[in-house]
Order: C-alpha cells, then structure tokens, then sequence
C-alpha cells in the first residue's frame, strides 16, 4: 500500500491555533463526517492511503487539506462531495491572513535575502512547478506568478534578490522531470545583476537547514524577516530575532559555490538529472 505521508513533523500538534479560520472549521467537519462513519483516524489513513499525521493536522486546522485529500475523504466517508465543495473558500483567500503582513513588505523591500532549503524560492518558481507545489490551486499560481512582477517593474525599482538554496532542491521531484528541467533553466535564465541565486553543495553545512527564512530591508534601512515552520509563517521585526537570522544567512552564503559555479551547476543538473 503506498500512503502519502505529510512532509512536516506532525509529532506535535500543541500550538494554538484559531479555531474560527475557514481552514480550522473544514476540519472539524471532516471530523464530523469521519466520526459520524464510525471510523478512526487510522481506519481513515489506511482506507484514503494518506497518513495519520496527516489527517490529525488537517482535522485540528494545522495543515491544508488539498482537493485530492479532500476528493479521497468525499468517496471514503460518503459525503456526496460535500468536503471538496467547503474547499471553495480558498477561492477568496488566495494568501493565508498571516502572509498579508509579510507580502506588503516585500513589495516595499529594496533587498531581499533569502534561504530556501527544501523548494525553488516562490519568487523563482515557474507556474508549472508553482501548480505542483500549490496542489494545483490556479488562483494561488496566479497570486504566486504576481509576486514575482515586483522583480522586473521599473518604478518603483525592482528589489535586489539574493537567494541561497541547498543543492537537494536541485534534485527534489517536483511534478515530473520535465517540470524540473524547464524549473531549473529557469532558475539559471533568470539570474541578473539584481537576482542572484547561490547553492549550498552536498556535503555542505547543516546548520540552519530546518527551516527556509527571508529578511527584506527596507528604505531607510529598516528589517523584517519571515520565518518558516511546520504550521505557519512568521513575520517578526524583533531586534533580536533580526540579528539571529542575519548572522545565519552570511554564516550560510559563505558556505554556498561562488555564483558562476552555482549556475554551472544548476544548469548540469537541469541537463543530467532531468533531460
């Protein structure tokens, strides 16, 4: 039996979370609905072949459920496609309430450093490995591929990127291999004086790995991170929190292959791994 495992560390569901967001409240009727079928969390894992951990999260409002989980649990639990249908208010909501913050800063930001350590940064993503990413949600693609405008507009000028990513995000699938390929030329195609992407190699430091983080600074000087976990991201402009992220971004760049050679390799591993 293959079970599609969640790729988060579900040990741990004792953050809080607001039990009134749309996404808490799919949750609870899927709850509902699986109860109401006499069935455990288990008995559900292995009859939709998604894990445990991953229907805890979702039942609790921690995690997304995507259309195919969703589709799944109609079939299963006899719902007559009541469960894929609450997914529509996704519609509406293109970006989670808690990026809002975050993506007013951006758009502001005259730098931008990034550390990506799992996927191909959102900016950088193409629409084909974005749709992948997002479950295939076109509205959020289509949010995802606007972002990206900022990296090309003239007035005000486009933010200067400089991105670090770990060399395993060149050879993650994602999709299929032709996905990755077009990714990849992409990734390479699209460096600038203004973006730059650097890899970490194999073998390389493991020291700030567990997690992706962006800092943008503003006019004026002014920072503000994102932070990513398991659940959710975080926007914090704590002075503290500021200078940890910082440090660990430049401890992390100078371990990264010089630009040139980070292209190079982005490009040999688009055509090795991927052609």
């Amino acid at each position: 039996m293959n079970v599609r495992l969640c790729p988060l560390n579900l040990g741990d569901w004792g953050t809080m979370v607001d039990q009134f967001t749309p996404q808490a409240i799919w949750g609870r009727e899927l709850r509902h609905y699986r109860q109401a079928a006499g069935l455990t969390q288990a008995q559900l894992a292995q009859k939709i072949h998604f894990s445990e951990g991953l229907i805890s999260g979702v039942e609790t409002g921690q995690l997304p459920a995507s259309p195919e989980f969703a589709q799944s649990c109609d079939t299963t639990l006899g719902t007559g496609g009541a469960l894929h249908r609450l997914l529509d208010w996704r519609r509406g909501q293109v970006f989670p309430s808690w990026f809002g913050k975050w993506r007013d800063k951006e758009q502001a930001a005259t730098v931008l450093r990034a550390y990506e350590p799992i996927l191909i940064p959102g900016l950088l993503q193409t629409p084909e490995y974005a749709s992948e990413v997002l479950y295939g949600d076109q509205s959020a693609v289509q949010a995802r591929m606007e972002r990206q405008e900022m990296l090309t507009r003239t007035d005000p000028p486009s933010p200067l990127l400089r991105c670090v990513i770990d060399e395993a995000v060149l050879h993650r699938l994602i999709g299929t291999p032709e996905i990755m390929r077009q990714q990849l030329e992409h990734l390479a195609s699209i460096i600038t004086s203004r973006v730059s992407v650097q890899v970490v190699p194999l073998g390389g430091m493991r020291a700030g790995l567990e997690a992706g983080f962006i800092i943008a600074t503003l006019e004026g000087a002014s920072e503000i991170a994102y932070l990513e976990t398991a659940v959710r991201g975080l926007v914090t402009t704590e002075r503290d929190d500021l200078a940890a992220v910082v440090e660990r971004f430049e401890a992390i760049r100078i371990e990264a292959l010089p630009l040139r050679m980070s292209i190079d390799l982005i490009k040999r591993t688009a055509e090795e791994r991927w052609t």
